[in-house]
């Protein structure tokens, strides 16, 4: 009976799925369980503390406890790494829903710096430049997002998160356990959000997506051109839309401004689907992982758009272009 469903068409497509998840997961898993049990060891030996504390100051000036620095450092390493910090520390730092919004949209902005930052590079844009309106960014959204749930008192209840609690004083087979329950929690996220992915495709909302941000994209002073490719990297990632912009960016298809400003909106907004959502599972609130970020993103693109304009061609090339690099140079 059961060779039978995977041998149907509806049986095939769970198959792949399934397999997907796991190959997903895998990768997901070799960066998640290292960095949960150095966190683990960390806390036992009361060290958690002294780890982002270069983070420490911006983190507190974004309504954050300074611990949490140790977050964003991770996620800045690599977004699941972040992940894993989160996972291993949020559920006792005892945090407000507007707490826990601001720090996964802080993450979502400003994460897997140096892999990101070496795509855009490629591509032809300064590393600094780059640099600097991610990691800025980040802190001006994660300080402005604070600011208003703090006036408007918005979002102060506790959060309550989907992940099983960690503590410091449990014994190692409890925290174990705890832990492989985490990790089949996200497993299950995973296959929900790649099966979301595959129907939202089927059903064409992507297409319909595409069409409905073309215009504000010309608004925000994206060439036609570019907004293809700006669209890929929203929907799919850096990974891939970087991938063809660097493609573009060679072959003198994208002007150097085009190349600055789609990587601009690609840096602070991609995988507005399945990165959202993943935050949203965390405990963020869909005001500040998706509104917040995507509204943040069309300001700083359409200023950006408007500098890159005024600006004589020598401080554009000593700021914020470069010659985009071979693919024989390897990526360090």
């Amino acid at each position: 009976m059961v060779e039978a469903f995977f041998s149907s068409k509806l049986g095939s497509d769970v198959k792949l799925l399934l397999e997907e998840a796991i190959r997903t997961s895998y990768d997901l898993f070799k960066i998640m369980v290292p960095i949960s049990l150095l966190i683990r060891i960390l806390k036992v030996l009361g060290l958690i503390d002294y780890l982002g504390m270069a983070l420490r100051p911006m983190m507190e000036l974004m309504g954050l406890p300074g611990s949490m620095g140790m977050v964003w450092a991770a996620a800045m390493t690599n977004f699941y790494a972040g992940v894993a910090a989160f996972t291993s520390l949020v559920p006792d730092a005892n945090l407000s829903v507007a707490q826990v919004t601001v720090l996964t949209t802080v993450m979502l902005v400003a994460h897997s710096i140096p892999v990101e930052l070496r795509i855009a590079q490629k591509a032809g844009t300064r590393m600094r430049a780059m640099a600097l309106i991610r990691i800025g960014g980040a802190f001006i959204l994660g300080w402005a997002l604070f600011q208003i749930y703090r006036i408007a008192g918005y979002l102060q209840d506790t959060s309550t998160t989907i992940w099983v609690t960690t503590t410091e004083d449990v014994a190692w087979l409890d925290w174990v356990i705890k832990e492989l329950k985490n990790l089949i929690m996200i497993f299950c996220i995973v296959v929900a959000l790649l099966f979301l992915m595959k129907l939202l495709t089927r059903l064409k909302v992507i297409a319909l997506l595409t069409r409905t941000l073309d215009p504000i994209f010309r608004i925000a002073g994206i060439s036609s051109k570019a907004s293809p490719i700006a669209i890929v990297g929203l929907t799919m990632g850096l990974t891939y839309g970087g991938g063809l912009i660097i493609q573009e960016s060679r072959s003198g298809n994208l002007s150097q401004r085009d190349v600055f400003v789609t990587l601009t909106l690609m840096g602070l907004s991609h995988g507005m689907i399945e990165d959202t959502l993943f935050m949203l599972a965390l405990g963020g609130h869909i005001s500040g992982v998706l509104w917040g970020r995507a509204l943040f993103t069309v300001l700083m693109v359409f200023t950006m758009a408007k500098v890159l304009a005024i600006l004589p061609q020598k401080s554009l090339d000593r700021f914020f272009f470069r010659e985009a690099i071979p693919d024989h140079v390897s990526s360090k």
